[in-house]
């Protein structure tokens, strides 16, 4: 089952310091979820000077539990950058699937 998660980092005077010193982390466990199948796409929400103010990923879990377990562990939730978090079901339409994917 695919979800759309929207993560609001915090907007406090510390909120960027958090983001970077969880940065590779965050970006260590992506690289291994997105071999995994788990991750399909992500971005970095930015502000209008261009600084990170949250996440947007679409990710693939067999349900909700699953995708809970990973947010357990996510350095940008143990780390407190994200603040608010969104989970909404999605479903990624066809022209965007990898040829793999598709088959």
């Amino acid at each position: 089952m695919q979800f759309l998660v929207v993560a609001h980092d915090g907007t406090d005077s510390m909120a960027l310091e958090r983001r970077l010193a969880a940065r590779p982390a965050h970006l260590d466990l992506g690289r291994k979820l997105r071999a995994e199948g788990r991750h399909l796409y992500g971005v970095a929400m930015l502000d209008d000077a261009g600084r990170m103010t949250g996440s947007v990923l679409v990710v693939d879990y067999p349900n909700r539990a699953e995708l809970d377990a990973w947010l357990a562990q996510e350095p940008y939730v143990t780390g407190k950058v994200w603040q608010r978090i969104e989970v909404r079901p999605c479903r990624v339409g066809p022209s965007f699937l990898d040829p793999v994917q598709e088959a």
